[in-house]
């Protein structure tokens, strides 16, 4: 633990030959070393929300020493610190929607079962199934992006703050109903309650059958904890000083 004015930092040594920069990238390449690494950095930023908000930095962020660390955070004190009091008893929710498996399928291929090589009557009668095929998909896309739509409008009620996320490729969902909006919530600990009473009344009325919600939560808001006011070199990690025997993998800002 660092001090850094009002602020407090957590902080690991790591080996300057491990921590290179070229080591570094060489060993998040490789996707167990990512994995371990990424649940290390979640589970220091976890200890720490647990004595009062964070603001998590990216993993690997390093510097060459406490002292650069220090100044780095120092610099933006008033920022972080307002930052910190906004996130204070506050935490993220995780909500996606995706088709439903009808409206998915709805979108599939409307590759007509005979193969349209006839002549007159046949061929008109192939040109209207594709026809109304599409209209079909497009009628069953718009339906689900208009409830979607609803459900992020209908969750925005009890939350202080939302981001959009890029919604994920069927690569990583497993699903073949597309990802129609990937949202993130910051939700106050005492709407916590009325959160999860709103997601569960979505899911459950009947009002939207063109979509499927899923939620997580809560969680430690990483989607919020961004100083996009900062200057582009005030957070700047300093790997490119002279050498030292350390490097400060640095894990996050922890509570003021």
């Amino acid at each position: 633990m660092l001090r850094a004015g009002g602020l407090c930092l957590v902080v690991q040594d790591v080996p300057a030959a491990l921590f290179d920069e070229e080591a570094l990238a060489e060993r998040l390449n490789r996707p167990d070393d990512l994995e371990r690494c990424a649940r290390a950095h979640h589970r220091g930023v976890e200890a720490a929300a647990r004595r009062g908000p964070v603001v998590p930095l990216p993993m690997a962020t390093l510097y060459r020493g406490d002292r650069s660390a220090e100044q780095a955070v120092t610099a933006r004190e008033a920022v972080l610190s307002a930052l910190l009091d906004r996130l204070r008893g506050r935490t993220e929710w995780a909500v996606k929607v995706h088709a439903a498996d009808g409206a998915a399928n709805a979108t599939a291929s409307d590759t007509p079962a005979d193969s349209g090589t006839g002549a007159g009557a046949r061929g008109r009668a192939y040109l209207s199934r594709a026809s109304a095929r599409r209209r079909d998909r497009q009628d069953a896309h718009g339906r689900a992006l208009a409830e979607a739509e609803a459900v992020d409008a209908e969750l925005r009620r009890y939350a202080v703050d939302a981001t959009r996320h890029r919604p994920q490729s069927e690569r990583l969902t497993g699903r073949r109903a597309p990802q129609l909006i990937n949202v993130a919530y910051l939700v106050e600990d005492a709407e916590s309650a009325a959160f999860k009473h709103a997601l569960a009344r979505l899911t459950a009325d009947g009002r939207h059958t063109a979509v499927e919600v899923s939620a997580s939560g809560p969680w430690i808001p990483y989607s919020f904890a961004r100083w996009d006011e900062a200057p582009a070199d005030a957070m700047a990690p300093d790997v490119t000083e002279p050498n030292r025997t350390e490097q400060r993998l640095m894990k996050q800002e922890a509570r003021s």
